[in-house]
């Protein structure tokens, strides 16, 4: 892997016009955001480089991350409760996700893969340029670190409407890093949508090439349910930019 170009950020980005954006709205999606080597990188760490677990919860069953090796041993009949326990939870209009996942800062602290790959996405998102740059855009000189992982929402995986507040009080901003290399349908779900105390959209990201979503918490959001028929793309990475 070439290091340098790792998380190397679109020099023609206009930081600017990106702040004013952003400051009407409190969300944003920048297109564009790495270069194109960077991105392709990115993207082939996370596509063939990953070993991907389960994040999952059903109402009051949960939150579990299941690493990959658990997952791969896990019974088929385990498997298929948990997803009627999803749908349950949803359809008693209680909360529930599902979807792939890698959790990077957590496999950074355990030293599950000491400096591979996924260490060294999080430790560059961590360094000056990235955090500068999501200081300027949002206006929040005060954000120090960055939490990350690795997300893929495959068919029949969702997150329910959520507004990231919980014990976790410095969260600031989250965040979505798309690298989806398919021409994605609106078809397809996996939407990253915004809802107003009605229930109405306000606003809806689609998955995109390179793209970065940039919100501030609270903001009740989705990821939208991926139908059967979608292809296995939707790559990102995902976290919050933290005030302590």
């Amino acid at each position: 892997m070439d290091g340098a170009r790792l998380l190397d950020l679109n020099p023609a980005l206009d930081v600017g016009a990106l702040a004013a954006a952003f400051a009407r709205h409190r969300r944003l999606q920048v297109r564009d955001v790495l270069t194109e080597a960077s991105a392709r990188i990115v993207h082939r760490i996370l596509a063939a480089e990953t070993p991907w677990g389960l994040a999952w919860q059903a109402g009051a069953r949960g939150p579990d991350g299941i690493r990959a090796d658990a997952l791969e041993a896990m019974a088929p009949a385990e498997l298929d409760a948990r997803s009627e326990a999803t749908v349950a939870s949803m359809r008693a209009r209680d909360y529930a996700f599902s979807y792939a996942q890698y959790p990077m800062l957590k496999a950074y602290r355990d030293k599950w893969d000491p400096d591979g790959p996924h260490d060294m996405l999080l430790e560059y998102l961590n360094d000056r340029p990235v955090l500068d740059f999501v200081r300027a855009v949002t206006g929040m000189p005060e954000l120090r670190r960055a939490d990350a992982q690795a997300t893929l929402f495959c068919p029949t995986q969702f997150l329910a409407v959520h507004d990231d507040l919980g014990a976790d009080k410095d969260r600031r901003v989250a965040y979505v890093l798309n690298l989806c290399a398919e021409d994605w349908r609106p078809d397809w779900g996996g939407y990253l949508n915004f809802y107003d105390a009605d229930g109405d959209v306000v606003a809806g990201f689609r998955p995109r090439w390179n793209a970065l979503n940039l919100f501030t918490v609270p903001q009740r959001h989705n990821v939208t349910y991926v139908p059967p028929f979608a292809p296995i793309a939707r790559y990102a990475i995902t976290g919050w930019f933290r005030n302590r």
